[in-house]
């Protein structure tokens, strides 16, 4: 059976690894800072986080797409080191807009850094088959997701406190990140060629006779066959909905539970942080248990079992800090959340992976993000209007009554 030592000896996957367990920290310190922005300007409101998170999530449809072919047609790598680059030099703009009171171009820097971001995250995924065999995929991407956690565990909990330090505050979390990004670049341009990475020579041969095509035969064709690949085969189609309804009820939550724990704990940032961490303690638990297990069990159940649980968690923890809102006991339920949750990503990522073909990867995983991310802005929108007129519990617990009622269905067609 395959361990995560086997796939750490893989210089190639290490270099890559720990580049994005570090650009992740810094990842959180941004997302912290920017929370204790919104609440400085607009305390108590869902629609204020929602118009910021809406920066993030936009480029997904705008950008996705275009960038997803466009990343089949160019060095992967290449395409990595300069997204890092160019979004370490962004981060770094937006205390200096904060300074001059320029908000409107802070949202705007973040919405490039985050259109960025779709060349970055698919070119990732489409590089990962690339640099492991695919005896230990699952190993990569239980490891991938660990790159996710330890830089949240970290991030959150130290975000939460710097914010709250004078004379580092918000700023000082926005520097760091930046710095994040260029040491991110500089491990990803630490790794080496392999025999499946295209020559540079061929890439700029390719990208040459690209950009002479009209983007209407190439571009837009290379669109609608990622999309179409979905509509082919029964197990992308189960992957883009288990991701559409899990990202949908993230979207219901995101805003309205940030707002919860802001009134339930009277703090802006600081118990957030550490809710954070405990929840993503949890998720790296889960995949470090999953990762050892995961190999004897079948994804598609596993991901049923998953929704069941973490709805069912996320209902008990809306009753235990509306009855009594201790850190201790609102940290142990969260961390059980992270570990229900945990396997959802890992197995539905495995199934893409397994089933699309190395030339339209990069096609594909942009179209399944467009596909997350539809169903995160609208039902973040939804929600954070909802919050105006019912309480934020009943919207947290038809969340999980969403979850628990997709992972039963999974089951019943799972038997039949």
């Amino acid at each position: 059976m395959t361990r995560f030592t086997d796939v750490l000896k893989n210089k190639n996957f290490l270099f890559l690894w720990f580049g994005q367990i570090i650009s992740n920290f810094g990842d959180r310190l941004n997302q912290m800072a920017l929370v204790a922005l919104v609440y400085s300007r607009s305390p108590g409101s869902e629609i204020a986080l929602a118009k910021l998170i809406s920066f993030t999530v936009i480029p997904v449809f705008i950008i996705g797409p275009i960038a997803g072919a466009w990343v089949d047609r160019l060095d992967r790598k290449a395409v990595m080191v300069i997204c890092d680059l160019i979004r370490g030099v962004l981060v770094l703009l937006i205390p200096l807009f904060i300074f001059m009171n320029q908000i409107l171009l802070v949202y705007l820097v973040i919405f490039i850094a985050f259109s960025l971001s779709r060349f970055f995250i698919p070119s990732k995924m489409a590089m990962i088959p690339d640099i492991v065999s695919k005896d230990k995929l699952l190993m990569a991407n239980t490891l991938q997701d660990t790159t996710h956690m330890i830089g949240n565990v970290v991030g959150l909990v130290v975000a939460g406190v710097l914010v709250n330090i004078k004379h580092i505050g918000a700023i000082g979390g926005f520097y760091i990140d930046g710095a994040t990004f260029f040491v991110s670049a500089l491990l990803v341009g630490m790794i080496a060629q392999s025999r499946i990475i295209r020559e540079v020579r061929e890439d700029l041969i390719i990208t040459k006779a690209a950009l002479k095509d009209s983007i209407r035969k190439t571009i837009f064709a290379d669109i609608k066959e990622g999309l179409n690949y979905f509509g082919r085969f029964k197990e992308t189609r189960f992957a883009a909905s288990v991701f559409f309804v899990l990202m949908a009820g993230l979207g219901a939550i995101s805003c309205v539970i940030i707002v919860f724990i802001q009134n339930a704990f009277k703090t802006s940032t600081r118990d957030l942080g550490f809710l954070g961490m405990f929840l993503t303690g949890g998720l790296f638990s889960g995949i470090l248990l999953y990762g050892r297990l995961g190999q004897r069990l079948n994804k598609k159940t596993m991901i049923s079992l998953s929704f069941i649980a973490s709805g069912i968690l996320v209902i008990l923890f809306t009753a235990s800090v509306n009855a009594h809102p201790g850190l201790l006991s609102a940290g142990i339920l969260v961390w059980l959340i992270g570990m229900a949750v945990s396997p959802i990503t890992v197995s539905a990522n495995t199934i893409t992976q397994e089933m699309v073909p190395e030339e339209i990867r990069g096609r594909v995983f942009s179209s399944l993000e467009a596909v997350m991310h539809l169903g995160f802005l609208v039902f973040m929108f939804v929600a954070a209007y909802a919050a105006k007129y019912f309480d934020r519990s009943w919207i947290l617990v038809m969340t999980g009554l969403l979850f628990c009622v997709f992972g039963i269905v999974g089951l019943i067609n799972r038997k039949r």
